[in-house]
């Protein structure tokens, strides 16, 4: 039974054709697939199912009734639910709180707990969702707060629910949990509508798999049809290298060591507890760990400054924790950091700007001893972005017209360009498409055979495993084990990503 049907849905935003006469379906029982790389029109289709966007054209049908979806109220009251990839909890409350969050009972303005708790704890039971009622949201770990999602939604009567990469923070182990409780749900009759860029996940839970490129439906393959390059390939419209392809390391000296270095919160707590670790010259050292595990603070003490209540950072044998960000860079400190709009580019300046970002005050960019030098800062921008593929009308463009991949080239290519001793990558391929995610790979793979130390800092535990030659595992702010080349599994590091396995 056709539980949705999306029929020539169109929406444009200025100079952008978003969703371009887009049809797609969801059935009773299903696990409908929907991939495409950045931009595609993925998320833009579902804020329209959602009533976050309106269609500037087409219809949508629940149970072949045509049905107008004007806000989140809507889609709700008819039966749509959506988990998104940023939670909508509120920390200080209890589980029990924010699930109920807008539909309390009340008897003469005194909340009424009992019959919601018994209801909430049947959902729980038939859809494997356990969780503590009483417990406060902001402290319980990331996968069970995704888990209060999912009641928040089911106790609102969804039979159509659309998750937006529901996996990017989660271990393995959580996501096998969290398939079971979509089969569960598949098993009662309801639709669910899965995004993902994970190819691997989409084959695994798909019964259908919708490509979008460009705004439009490509292709809906039945699961038995679908393979792994053949999604890649409609995705991207040509063949993608998914395997990384990388010899065996040659380290050498040791550039990076972090000695017993601890560093608090601003309320006391350790952040970071004790870390040690070293990167060589010719490797790639990978960080594991459900992200709020202490990476953010970690990359701030290497390629920032912060003030360490004990322990150093050394470069080359030489303490770091004197230097401004200028002196790091200059040294050889080079940094593509977790947000890219944050940390890494100049919005609104030039992509030419942005490519010569650390290094404009630097022969051959500076005339003299002060003005920079635009004509060689173009020339420069123009060899570097034909070097390495970054899509733009020209190097004038502004940072912020360029879309995430080829963003992300930019700040790869200016770091690359500067030959740093040290990369620290941190999700260097967050919110990139599969293209741009081969590109990344392949640079990273570069730099460690140029002989380069590579720190990479990723929730991707498949990223990690696949370039990474050797594993550290944080959590709580400690590296808990050390994998050699070789040693680690996906099963092994998820245990230890969750902490259930002390350090050997």
């Amino acid at each position: 039974m056709t539980l949705l049907r999306m029929e020539e849905i169109t929406k444009v935003f200025p100079g952008v054709r978003a969703n371009d006469g887009i049809s797609f379906d969801l059935q009773a029982g299903e696990i409908h697939a929907l991939v495409g790389e950045n931009g595609a029109g993925k998320t833009t289709l579902m804020k329209i199912l959602y009533g976050l966007y309106k269609p500037d054209s087409g219809n949508i049908y629940l149970n072949d009734q045509p049905i107008a979806i004007k806000n989140p109220r809507d889609a709700i009251n008819q039966g749509i639910g959506m988990v998104h990839q940023h939670f909508m909890l509120v920390p200080v409350f209890s589980v029990l709180e924010n699930i109920i969050l807008g539909r309390e009972t009340h008897t003469a303005g005194v909340l009424q707990l009992q019959k919601p708790t018994e209801e909430i704890g049947s959902i729980m039971q038939a859809n494997g969702l356990m969780v503590d009622l009483s417990a406060r949201v902001e402290d319980i770990p990331v996968g069970l707060q995704q888990r209060v999602e999912i009641l928040k939604i089911l106790y609102r009567g969804a039979e159509i629910l659309v998750f937006d990469e529901p996996t990017a923070v989660l271990t393995p182990q959580e996501v096998d949990e969290l398939f079971k409780t979509f089969r569960m749900m598949k098993e009662q009759g309801k639709g669910i509508i899965f995004i993902s860029h994970k190819l691997d996940e989409v084959l695994d839970i798909a019964d259908r798999i919708t490509v979008i490129r460009r705004g439009q439906v490509i292709q809906t393959l039945e699961r038995r049809e679908a393979t792994k390059p053949l999604i890649a390939e409609l995705m991207v419209g040509k063949p993608v290298l998914l395997k990384v392809d990388k010899e065996p390391p040659s380290p050498k000296q040791v550039i990076l060591q972090v000695k017993n270095l601890t560093i608090l919160s601003t309320h006391g707590q350790r952040v970071l507890d004790n870390i040690n670790l070293t990167v060589r010259a010719g490797e790639i050292y990978g960080i594991a760990g459900v992200e709020g595990n202490g990476q953010t603070e970690l990359i701030q003490a290497i390629a920032y400054k912060s003030k360490p209540e004990t322990g150093d950072v050394l470069l080359e044998g030489q303490s770091v924790l004197n230097w401004d960000v200028r002196s790091r860079r200059e040294r050889g400190i080079g940094h593509i950091p977790e947000d890219r709009h944050r940390f890494g580019l100049l919005l609104p300046f030039s992509l030419a700007d942005n490519i010569v970002l650390g290094r404009h005050h630097l022969d051959p960019f500076v005339k003299g001893s002060q003005w920079i030098d635009s004509k060689k800062v173009r020339s420069y921008a123009r060899d570097t972005i034909e070097a390495y593929d970054v899509r733009t009308p020209s190097e004038m463009t502004p940072a912020h017209a360029l879309s995430g991949g080829n963003q992300q080239k930019a700040i790869i290519a200016r770091e690359m360009n500067f030959e740093p001793k040290l990369l620290v990558a941190a999700q260097p391929t967050r919110g990139v498409d599969i293209g741009a995610t081969e590109f990344v790979y392949k640079q990273l793979i570069l730099a460690r055979d140029r002989g380069k130390a590579v720190l990479l800092i990723s929730a991707d535990l498949d990223e990690i495993l696949s370039l990474a030659d050797r594993i550290g595992v944080i959590f709580k702010g400690a590296i808990i084990h050390e994998f050699k080349q070789g040693e680690a599994t996906k099963e092994k590091v998820g245990l230890y990503m969750t902490g259930e396995r002390e350090s050997a």
